[in-house]
C-alpha cells in the first residue's frame, strides 16, 4: 500500500504530518511517498494552499492539519478488502 504525502520544505504542518504517518506505519503496512511540490509545476499548483495534502489510491483522504483520522479509516477498509 501506498500512501502520498504532497510537501514542501519549511512546513511545520507538514513536518508534523509526517511524524504522526510514521507513527501509523507501525500499525499499518504502508509506504510513505513524499512528494516536494517545487519539483512539479502541477502538484505547486493544484496544493501550494492546502500542504500537506496526504493521498491514498489516487484521492485527497486528507489536507491541512492532518489528524490521520480519515487515513486510518481508509487503512482499515483497506485491510478489510483485502
Amino acid at each position: 500500500m501506498e500512501v502520498v504525502m504532497y510537501t514542501k520544505n519549511g512546513c511545520h504542518l507538514c513536518d508534523d504530518a509526517k511524524k504522526l504517518l510514521a507513527e501509523m506505519q507501525s500499525e499499518f503496512p504502508f509506504q510513505l511517498i513524499e512528494r516536494d511540490i517545487y519539483k512539479n509545476d502541477e502538484w505547486l499548483e493544484k496544493y501550494h494552499l492546502a500542504i500537506p495534502v496526504v493521498e491514498m489510491d489516487g484521492e485527497e483522504v486528507e489536507y491541512g492539519k492532518i489528524t490521520g483520522i480519515p487515513l486510518r479509516k481508509r487503512l482499515l477498509l483497506k485491510i478489510g478488502n483485502t
